[in-house]
C-alpha cells in the first residue's frame, strides 16, 4: 500500500507539471498559482517517502525545498526576482553538497568537463552581462554572476558522476541530464528576460525546468 502511495505521488507531480504547462501556454494565472508549486510539493513528498532523510539525501531534499521557494517567489503577481534567485542559489548549493557527499571523483575526464562548462558559461555571461547593463539592471550583474557560478558547479558535480566509479550508469545519466536541463532552463530564462524575448520561451523554460527536477530526483533516489 505504501509503495502505491509513493507511485501515485510521482504521478500527481507529473499531472501538476502538465497542468502548469497548460497554464503557461493559455496564460491562466490562477491555475499556474496552484500547479507550479504543486509539482515540487509532490516531488518532495515522493522523495521523502521513497528515499528518507539520512546522509546526503537530506541535501537533495533541501534543494527541492529551496526550489519550491524559488518557484513561489518568481510566480508572485509582483515577481520577487532577487529572493527567487537566492532561493535557487541555495538549492544549487544543497545539490552540490549532496553530490560531493556521495563521493564524486576528480580525474582527467572531469577536468575536461570543467573546461567545457567554463567555456559555455563564459559565452553566456558575455551576452547576459552587457544586456543587463543596457537594460538598466547593472545592479543585478553581481548576483547573476554568483548564481551562474553556483549552477555551473552544480552541473559539474552532476556530470562528474558519469566519469567516476561511485555511481552506476543509469542514475548518473539521469542526474547529469537533469543538471544540464536545469542549466538550459536558467539560460533560457536569463536570455528571455534580459537579452530578448524568445518565441515559446516561457513554455520551453518551464518544461526543461520540471524535467530537470524529475530527472535529478529520480536519479538520486535510484542511486541511493
Amino acid at each position: 500500500m505504501q509503495d502505491q502511495i509513493k507511485h501515485y505521488l510521482l504521478i500527481i507531480a507529473l499531472i501538476m507539471a502538465l497542468l502548469d504547462w497548460y497554464a503557461v501556454i493559455t496564460q491562466k494565472k490562477r491555475l499556474e498559482y496552484l500547479a507550479k508549486p504543486g509539482v515540487l510539493v509532490f516531488i518532495l513528498l515522493w522523495f521523502g517517502l521513497k528515499a528518507g532523510f539520512s546522509g546526503p539525501l537530506i541535501w537533495f531534499l533541501l534543494g527541492l525545498f529551496f526550489s519550491l521557494a524559488g518557484d513561489i517567489f518568481l510566480m508572485l503577481p509582483r515577481e520577487q526576482f532577487i529572493p527567487g534567485l537566492v532561493s535557487f542559489l541555495m538549492a544549487h548549493i544543497a545539490y552540490i553538497i549532496g553530490f560531493v557527499a556521495s563521493q564524486i571523483q576528480i580525474n582527467i575526464a572531469s577536468l575536461i568537463l570543467m573546461v567545457i562548462i567554463l567555456i559555455v558559461v563564459g559565452r553566456l555571461i558575455g551576452k547576459i552581462a552587457p544586456a543587463l547593463s543596457r537594460s538598466g539592471h547593472r545592479k543585478l550583474i553581481p548576483p547573476v554572476l554568483i548564481y551562474t557560478l553556483a549552477i555551473s558547479v552544480m552541473v559539474f558535480s552532476a556530470l562528474s558522476t558519469l566519469v567516476g566509479h561511485q555511481w552506476a550508469a543509469g542514475p548518473a545519466l539521469l542526474v547529469s541530464g537533469g543538471a544540464l536541463l536545469f542549466f538550459i532552463s536558467d539560460g533560457l530564462l536569463a536570455w528571455n528576460k534580459f537579452v530578448f524575448p524568445l518565441q515559446y520561451g516561457k513554455i520551453a523554460i518551464i518544461i526543461s525546468y520540471h524535467a530537470a527536477q524529475f530527472l535529478i530526483s529520480v536519479g538520486v533516489v535510484s542511486h541511493f
